[in-house]
């Protein structure tokens, strides 16, 4: 077992009020994997820019501005988290979901 230490005392990370997290259970539980550049990119994003509920309210225009993605990938990888049940979207506010039971394994487009 490897024995932890802080490495730059200086420099420990803090909880604020703006503090977002990822769950451990993405990386084990294969979320991660499952899914693309662009949605791993969107997903993070998202997760960034949420509230303590999971709520953001970026318009498509600056999400893909931000993140350097062309319209049709902004459009597949939303859609595609949304399939895979990591996010929920009305048209105006996102919101990041906690994370469903299983990842889903596959996607209807080469990882991009």
């Amino acid at each position: 077992m490897i024995r932890k230490k802080i490495l730059s005392p200086g420099r420990v990370r803090s909880i604020d009020k703006s503090f977002c997290f990822i769950p451990h259970r993405f990386l084990t539980g294969g979320f991660l994997q499952s899914l693309t550049r662009h949605e791993l990119a969107l997903y993070v994003f998202l997760v960034l820019a949420s509230d303590k509920h999971g709520l953001s309210f970026y318009s498509d225009r600056s999400i893909c501005s931000i993140l350097g993605l062309v319209e049709e990938d902004y459009l597949f990888a939303r859609s595609s988290l949304i399939h895979k049940d990591l996010i929920t979207y009305d048209g105006t506010l996102f919101q990041v979901l906690s994370l469903p039971a299983n990842a889903h394994k596959t996607s209807g487009r080469a990882a991009g």
